[in-house]
């Protein structure tokens, strides 16, 4: 099993503390990221779960958070209730001149055995990631800064 990990990165035209927000507020979260998630915090040791169900599949997904710099960065551990693997997802946040510039990494999704698992093979994260990071965050913080 070779380490993969999954790096998305852009840059918005939005200030970091819209970002910042869209990626750490439940409110916000819910509207461009996962409707279904009941509670998030970004403070160190929060847990969470929340069901994602995709055609005929549950999958319960468990977030611990990790590390905290608020406007630069936030970490949680990502697991799959279920699923073997236990990966961790860190945000962080670069401003640049008028925006900011965002850089996702996803480490460990190798021991979710994608092998084993198709529906949690990198590939799948990294079209996951590129939608999230490459489309609906952009829209929804660049949407946000217009106002």
């Amino acid at each position: 099993m070779t380490n993969e990990q999954v790096i998305v990165e852009r840059v918005y035209n939005a200030p970091v503390k819209v970002v910042w927000e869209a990626i750490t507020d439940l409110d916000k979260m819910k509207q461009w990221y996962f409707p279904m998630l009941e509670e998030f915090e970004p403070a160190v040791g929060f847990e969470t779960r929340f069901d994602v169900v995709q055609g005929e599949k549950t999958f319960v997904h468990i977030w611990k958070v990790k590390e905290v710099e608020p406007f630069k960065k936030i970490s949680y551990e990502w697991k799959f209730g279920g699923y073997p693997g236990n990966s961790v997802v860190s945000w962080e946040l670069f401003p640049d001149g008028e925006g900011t510039r965002i850089v996702l990494t996803h480490t460990g999704v190798e021991t979710f055995r994608g092998d084993l698992h198709p529906d949690l093979a990198a590939h799948n994260f990294v079209l996951g990631w590129t939608d999230f990071i490459g489309t609906k965050l952009r829209e929804y913080v660049e949407e946000q800064t217009e106002e």
